[in-house]
């Protein structure tokens, strides 16, 4: 009963920026003064990330006493969380679990870094990062020319030391035309238009339109024909700067959009997991209105989706080729909406498939891995998934993230493909070398 007292929640617990207390920087403390000393007593999430082995050893420092933390070791800490979210999934104590801490680390430290930027101000970077919609938009522009520029050691350098991303970092490559672009000039996918809607998001439209239109594609063989409302980024992004003003108008600006269609019974299919977790965990309280919890609970990841039509007998299992195997790495946003392996169940439904699973972060997180002083460590981080995913020796690799597989093209030289789209080409003739062969049972 003690430990219970001693780490029950101060009067400064909220994770919702629409909560006056959430800018109280007293009751923050107070908040982060108990979680530190809660996570310092467990220390279960020490192989998680950079910051956690940060904390511990800061306050080993300090003869474990958490209030000795200076503003240096705290920011630390802050700064090297890159809101994977597995600290969440593997902890004991919080709201999801129904326990009386009620803990939630990453929340805590996107508070934080909400408060400081309340304080500081936000950086060029920051801004710059908060709205990848901007950048893409700027880059549709002249694509080859941004692409080109990108992979100038010049260039970089100067990108380096004005702005700072590392000169080194790997940077997703930008299009002419975009998925909206395409959408828009394509006749209605074959298929039920009452079922779901796609959230494509800003990665797919201006970075890799083809996830978009795999996407399309394998929801129309299945009698799904996916629509896409107006939208904009999840937010996400702006979020983890601390700009929670940018943050909600972006999210706002969905749910007034998306509403309608979840009103009239659709889903909400989002390609990257970030966002779907964005719509699903943060809209409630970001946006704080019942029209956005509905949003929430209405959003699906797409594999999700694919997995419910397959349960009720309504997914086309007509295909054609075969990867045979395919080291299939989960991302993290994945993992923390606990709805299972559920691209990896589509996957082997593909006859002659064997999936290889790699679990283990991939360090690129957001636009943390892009920062001049963390890319390093984003490579250090995701050592493990990438020596996982060279050891699978599978001929094709997958990610349900966008980011993730920029990050493994950087460490192994080939870049994995979305799930969907491992679907997509299994349907077609000339989609995997191997024939399926049309006797083998399907599971």
């Amino acid at each position: 009963m003690e430990n219970v007292i001693k780490g029950a929640p101060t009067p400064g617990l909220t994770y919702n920026p629409n909560d006056t207390v959430y800018w109280d920087q007293k009751a923050l403390d107070a908040e982060v003064e108990r979680v530190f000393e809660i996570c310092h007593g467990c220390q279960l999430c020490f192989n998680l990330c950079p910051s956690f082995p940060a904390l511990f050893k800061a306050v080993d420092g300090h003869d474990g006493n958490v209030r000795k933390l200076t503003r240096d070791e705290t920011d630390r800490v802050v700064d090297t969380c890159y809101q994977c979210k597995l600290c969440y999934v593997k902890c004991p104590y919080t709201p999801d679990d129904g326990h009386a801490f009620q803990l939630d680390f990453p929340r805590l430290l996107m508070r934080m870094v909400a408060l400081r930027a309340k304080e500081k101000g936000i950086s060029l970077r920051s801004r710059l990062l908060s709205r990848p919609e901007l950048l893409g938009k700027f880059a549709k522009v002249t694509p080859q020319l941004a692409n080109w520029a990108n992979r100038q050691p010049m260039m970089r350098a100067a990108m380096e030391a004005m702005i700072g991303i590392h000169r080194e970092k790997q940077l997703p490559e930008f299009h002419g035309e975009t998925f909206e672009d395409w959408y828009r000039k394509q006749s209605k996918p074959a298929g039920d238009d009452t079922k779901a809607v796609l959230f494509y998001t800003c990665f797919v439209n201006y970075n890799n339109p083809q996830v978009g239109k795999d996407a399309v594609e394998v929801f129309s063989r299945s009698g799904v024909a996916l629509t896409c409302p107006k939208q904009n980024c999840c937010g996400m992004p702006a979020l983890e700067a601390g700009d929670i003003r940018l943050a909600k108008s972006l999210a706002e600006a969905n749910v007034r959009s998306l509403y309608p269609h979840v009103a009239a019974g659709k889903k909400v299919l989002a390609i990257n997991p970030t966002c779907s977790y964005m719509l699903r965990k943060e809209y409630t309280e970001l946006v704080g209105t019942p029209e956005a919890k509905q949003v929430g609970e209405a959003t699906r990841d797409l594999c999700e989706y694919l997995f419910e039509l397959k349960k009720a007998g309504q997914f086309n299992r007509d295909f054609e080729t075969t990867p045979e195997t395919v080291a299939y790495h989960v991302p993290c946003h994945l993992k923390a909406q606990n709805i299972g392996f559920r691209s990896r169940d589509m996957m082997r439904l593909i006859p002659g498939v064997t999936v290889k699973m790699v679990e283990q972060c991939c360090g690129h997180d957001g636009t943390w891995a892009l920062k001049k002083e963390f890319f390093p460590l984003s490579q250090l981080a995701g050592k493990k998934a990438f020596d996982e995913m060279a050891g699978a020796e599978a001929a094709t690799m997958a990610t349900d993230c966008p980011l993730a597989a920029v990050q493994f093209e950087q460490a192994l030289g080939k870049r994995p493909v979305h799930p969907i789209q491992v679907l997509a080409r299994a349907y077609r003739p000339d989609g995997f070398p191997a024939k399926v062969d049309k006797n083998e049972e399907k599971g």
